[in-house]
This record gives structure tokens, C-alpha cells and sequence, in this order.
């Protein structure tokens, strides 16, 4: 348990007591893509699309926070990216520092974040950046989420899977509880099993990562089989604010988690509105 009251205080905002849950709309895509993504034009009614929808989280550099605080509601969580993606490098990308923890508590951030990328040349240096983080967060009462995610995060899953596996994910999510992170956001490892057994060996609350997009039904089939394992919660980015009605995906999503929808109930009610919405224009 955390022994820190600033630390508890701002997990309660971040995990909602009533429901357990946590949904992170992640929009720092701008400084991790390789190219710019559609949707992430007119930002500020992204992100108030995602939290009508639900999310309690967004997920975010220190510009986008500074231009969207309008749109935030009382209870909304800012959780400030730390790292950024040198995407443009033709070796391939390497996570790169940006930010600080006095940053984020300057900026009145309930949380930090940082891209956990191994089995790179660089990974002796990730683990002392991570480790350094979680001791500062530590310090200053400051809640830590660490992305234990596949080193690309813009390669397919299945092609990242087939690579590295459910037992990198694995290892990473562990290493990142071991470093002190108190939320653990982890890619889809391919099955409920194998997910429930990466929240196993963490013991941190998980949240899943969106990743690239696929389709409403996957996206909200792999929402429900990670729930059902104890994933309390999701990150998603590209799956919202590209998605033709981000609201509206939201809010399916977080029927799964909040409601305890199946995704066929969640799928139902996400294709009536969007039948709507077309009938209607």
C-alpha cells in the first residue's frame, strides 16, 4: 500500500473508487508517430469528445495540457508524458527523456508516464531512467505509469508478437512493478490467459493499451477479455481520436469496464448511434 497521502490522494482520482476503474485517453502521438496521424487536428474537441465518453484520464505533453485545460472536467486526471519517440532516426526509434516529475507537479499532473521499450542496445540505460523516475515519484508523492509495451509501438501486434512474445510483455510489466510504477499499461498479448497472467506478475492494476487501429469489435472483444482477467481499465489513443465518433467509442468502452457490458452489448449500442448519426445527416 501507498504510504504517501499526496501519492493515495491522486490514485483515487486516477483508479475511480466507486467503479475501480481507469480510462486513459492517450493523445501524445504527436511525439511518437513517425508520420502525423489523422485526428490529431482540432485537438481540443478530441479530447472533449473522450471525456464526454467517459475517460477520466488524458494521457499527454506539457503543450497539448496547456491548450486543452478548457475542456477538462473537475474530476479529469492529467497524466504528463515524461519520454518521446526520436521516430525520424533511420537506426529506428529510442525513447528520449522530455520532461520532469517537478514538471508534472507543477502543471498539478496526477500521474507521470514513461515509454518502456527492451531488448535494445539501450536497454541498460532504460532501466536506470526508469528506476531513477520511480525513486523521484517516490520522493515526491507522485503516482507512475509505466507503458511495459513492445518496442515499436507502430508495428502491428501481431507482427511485435510473433517476435517477441507474451513472456516480453511479461517480463517488462514485472520489471516496471519492480521499478516502482503504480499503474502498468501492457499491449494485448493475444488471449485472456496470457494477459491475466501478465496482471499476475506485476500486481499493479493494468491497464491496456489501444494500440494501432483495428476494428470496433476487436478492439472491444480484447476490452472485455482483459476486464475479465482483473484489467482495470484501458489507454487508448489512435482507436478514439481516429474513430469517426470518439465519444461514442468511449462510451462503449467504458460500458465494458464501468457497466460490465459484454462487447456485443457495447457493439449494439456503439452501431444503433452511429446509425443515427448517419441517418440524421
Amino acid at each position: 500500500m501507498c504510504n504517501s497521502t499526496g501519492k493515495r490522494i491522486r490514485l483515487n482520482r486516477l483508479i475511480q473508487r466507486e467503479t475501480n476503474t481507469c480510462l486513459i485517453f492517450a493523445i501524445d502521438h504527436g511525439m511518437t508517430s513517425p508520420l502525423f496521424l489523422d485526428g490529431l487536428f482540432d485537438t481540443k474537441t478530441r479530447v472533449r469528445q473522450a471525456i464526454d465518453g467517459g475517460a477520466n484520464v488524458l494521457m499527454m505533453g506539457r503543450g497539448v495540457a496547456k491548450d486543452t485545460i478548457d475542456e477538462y472536467h473537475r474530476e479529469t486526471s492529467l497524466a504528463l508524458m515524461l519520454t518521446a519517440s526520436s521516430a525520424g532516426r533511420p537506426s529506428g526509434a529510442v525513447v528520449t527523456p522530455i520532461s520532469s516529475v517537478q514538471e508534472a507537479l507543477q502543471l498539478a499532473a496526477d500521474a507521470v508516464v514513461v515509454y518502456v521499450a527492451l531488448a535494445g542496445d539501450n536497454e541498460p540505460e532504460m532501466i536506470r531512467y526508469l528506476s531513477a523516475i520511480g525513486e523521484t515519484c517516490e520522493a515526491a508523492g507522485m503516482p507512475f505509469i509505466a507503458e511495459a509495451e513492445y518496442p515499436n509501438a507502430y508495428q502491428s501486434l501481431n507482427s511485435m508478437g510473433e517476435k517477441f512474445g507474451a513472456d516480453y510483455l511479461k517480463r517488462n510489466a514485472r520489471l516496471c512493478a519492480e521499478m516502482g510504477a503504480d499503474i502498468v499499461k501492457v499491449n494485448w498479448s493475444g488471449d485472456a490467459k496470457s494477459f491475466g497472467e501478465i496482471i499476475r506478475a506485476c500486481a499493479r492494476p493494468v491497464v491496456l493499451a489501444g494500440g494501432s487501429l483495428i476494428s470496433d469489435e476487436e478492439l472491444l472483444q480484447r476490452m472485455e477479455a482483459a476486464s475479465s482477467v482483473g484489467a482495470v481499465g484501458c489507454s487508448v489513443g489512435r482507436n478514439i481520436f481516429q474513430h469517426q465518433n470518439p465519444k461514442a467509442i468511449t462510451r462503449a468502452i467504458s460500458r465494458i469496464f464501468r457497466d460490465h457490458w459484454t462487447a456485443r452489448e457495447a457493439i449494439q449500442e456503439l452501431y444503433e448511434e452511429l446509425h443515427t448519426e448517419r441517418v440524421v445527416a
